[in-house]
């Protein structure tokens, strides 16, 4: 295993992060549904550990609760040498829908940590973030609840997740502006065929050392090569049901797997491998979130930290979706 320093911090994790979100049987969001029950995810989180994995990230909503526990009961007497994560900001299945039961307001965000930590049965979240933007709660008021939640030692820092840069900045303004405990990694979705990050993040990252973490580096499955041109979409799969997957110009992503699977055979690897390689060497990304639901593919993802081959290799898959081009600095 290999390890970064996270952001400006002296924290240090795994470049694989282990997402829990897999973890559960049942819907974990809308359409989406997880199979992995309990023997199943100790077998994942050990397997993990014994890699040298050292980074686990889960979220209130994922499995209705049921991935906390499901990870809290994996780690069991461990939990305190890894670095654990969770999120707040949704609503849980089942819950009464009222104005409070989600978003980023201090009753909710303190109250969901609360509840997480039950969950997970520790007394502590290593990183705990706010999983989108809300634009109906003041920002200010979101950093207060951040704030209340590290003094209270609920929390040891603070996470936020698909947030833009501008935003971000705005949240580091305030926190600096009031001596509170600053925002210190944003968890974003990149992918060889989604870099946004790269235009206005990145740059964000050179100016205050924010860390990068990303998720989602199989595009939600499309770069292991499952889907073809002729059937984008099978029944069964995530992308036959699951409308939040991640979006992109459908050849643009069958040429990227084109590629893929020439590099696989070339190298005696997967596309997944390689796939997820390339948003682990990255100098800019501190860690990269993996999700799996069979032990296979949690031996074929370990095997991408490793995963080797020449720049000119690497170079044609950056062609494939460049970033819009930004602002540079």
């Amino acid at each position: 295993m290999q390890y970064n320093r996270l952001g400006a911090s002296g924290l240090v994790v795994s470049k694989l992060t282990f997402g829990a979100g897999s973890l559960g049987v049942g819907a974990t969001l809308p359409t989406l549904k997880k199979n992995v029950d309990e023997k199943l995810s100790k077998n994942m989180v050990a397997r993990c550990l014994d890699a040298g994995i050292t980074s686990f990230d889960c979220a209130d909503v994922y499995v209705n609760g049921e991935s906390e526990i499901m990870l809290g009961k994996a780690l069991g007497p461990r939990r305190h040498e890894v670095i654990v994560s969770s999120k707040c900001g949704g609503t849980l299945a089942g819950q009464k829908r009222n104005w409070n039961q989600g978003g980023l307001s201090a009753k909710h965000m303190i109250q969901a940590c609360e509840d997480s930590l039950k969950r997970m049965g520790t007394d502590y979240f290593d990183i705990f973030y706010c999983h989108s933007i809300d634009r109906n709660t003041p920002l200010e008021e979101t950093a207060r609840a951040f704030e209340h939640l590290v003094r209270t030692g609920k929390i040891r820092y603070i996470g936020i997740s698909n947030w833009p840069a501008w935003m971000t900045s705005q949240l580091q303004t305030f926190q600096a502006m009031n001596r509170y405990a600053p925002v210190l990694v944003n968890q974003v979705y990149y992918s060889i065929l989604g870099r946004l990050p790269e235009r206005e993040l990145v740059p964000l990252q050179r100016l205050t050392g924010i860390g990068i973490m990303g998720y989602e580096a199989l595009a939600g499955g499309f770069l292991t090569g499952k889907y073809t041109r002729e059937d984008p979409a099978p029944a069964g799969t995530r992308r036959a049901t699951f409308t939040e997957a991640p979006r992109f110009e459908l050849e643009t992503g069958f040429k990227a797997v084109d590629v893929l699977k020439d590099l696989a055979q070339k190298y005696n690897s997967t596309p997944a491998r390689i796939a997820l390689a390339y948003s682990i060497r990255k100098p800019w990304m501190n860690s990269t979130i993996f999700g799996v639901s069979k032990m296979e593919q949690l031996e074929d993802n370990l095997g991408a930290i490793d995963f080797k081959m020449p720049d000119e290799e690497w170079k044609k898959l950056d062609e494939i979706s460049p970033p819009a081009k930004g602002f540079r600095i």
